[in-house]
This record gives structure tokens, sequence and C-alpha cells, in this order.
């Protein structure tokens, strides 16, 4: 076992455990106040992970370069079940207990995290009013404004369909990106004919599962 570190970069240095255990910074005092900061800054850093995943996933499936997005994809699948079941361990918090200390929060909330934001807009979900919360954060604000006009995940997809040539409408390639997407009889089609054709197309249909 190597002892000397002096010299050396350690298993806390390389994952600046200084700084991330020293973020916990409860207001109340209250015994339940860290389980709720640790669920919460978990989650943003699997969600950090899952935007990750998406931004890379959907870089390959733009170069028809399925497979990789395949297991990324897969990945994201596994956070979310990560997400998920991390919700058991804060239903050990009953709402009496909550109520304890959720007067020193403030007007703070879940709603709030910028990069739950982000995931919606990669799915597709857009809603510009959100941006509304960020304005007195610029820089985020400016992040989330070039998001909501960026192609979702489901558009990425589309295009994948279009690329293997398939009939798809202009209005389905180029379009507003910050309104939802729309229903598209040539999108559909589409679909219809990969899921006919599965062996044909088994990797359109591994993408669309």
């Amino acid at each position: 076992m190597h002892t000397d570190f002096k010299d050396e970069m350690s298993y806390g240095d390389y994952l600046q455990l200084d700084k991330i255990l020293s973020s916990q910074k409860t207001l109340s005092g209250h015994h339940d106040e860290l389980l709720f900061i640790v669920i919460h800054q978990t989650s943003e850093l699997w969600m950090k992970l899952i935007l990750h995943e998406f931004s890379a996933a959907m870089s390959a499936i733009r170069k028809n370069d399925l497979e990789p997005a395949f297991k990324m994809l897969s990945r994201v699948s596994r956070i979310q079940l990560q997400l998920i079941q991390a919700w058991d361990v804060l239903s050990t918090l009953t709402p009496a207990e909550y109520m304890e200390f959720r007067d020193k929060l403030g007007h703070a909330s879940g709603f709030q995290s910028y990069q739950n934001r982000l995931i919606e807009f990669s799915l597709g979900y857009k809603n510009a009013n959100v941006l509304q919360v960020y304005k007195h954060e610029p820089d985020l604000h400016a992040i989330l404004e070039q998001s909501l006009h960026t192609p979702s995940l489901y558009d990425a997809a589309i295009g994948a369909l279009a690329q293997r040539g398939f009939a798809i409408d202009d209005e389905c390639l180029e379009r507003d990106w910050s309104k939802d997407y729309r229903p598209n009889a040539s999108v559909e089609s589409a679909w219809l004919s990969v899921y006919r054709n599965v062996e044909e197309y088994w990797d359109l249909y591994e993408l669309a599962e």
C-alpha cells in the first residue's frame, strides 16, 4: 500500500473532496437539514452527468454514429434510476421535520434547478417563460437561452431518419427550436416503417426504444 503522497496526487486531491465535503452549509442547525442538502447536491451531480451524456449522444446521432449513443443513453437510464431511488432516502424525512427548517430556505426551491431546465430542453420540453427565474444570473440565463434554441435529442433522432433516406418534411428539420415539437405525418410514417422493418433498421429501432 502506497502511503507517501507528499509530492503525489491522492484520492482526495483528484476528487477535490475538500471542496465537495465543505459545501454543505446548513442554515437551521436542524439534524435533518444535512440529509436534505446532500440529496439535492447529489441529484445535481447526477444531472451534470446526464447533460454530459446527452450532449455526446446528440453529437453521435448527428454524425449517424448511433452505437455509441446507445451506451450513453443507457447510462442516462441508469442514472435516472439512481435519482428515483434517492427519494427513498429522502422519504425518511417527515413533512413535520421538513417544516422545522423549511422557512430558512426562503423562496429557494428545486424548481429553480437550472440543470433540470437544461434536461427538459434537451428532451424537447421548451418553455421560454422559465428563463425569467434566472434573469438575476446573466451567465446561467445565457446558457439556458442557448439551450432553448438548440435542437433536442428527439430533433437529432428525426435528423437521423432523414439521413437514412426517409422523406421528412423540411418543417421538422429546420424550425424554431425554441418551440415544442409538433406531431408530423412524415415523421410518424418514417417511424412506422422502422417498426415494420426492424431487421433492416435495427439501429434506428434501438434508438427509438
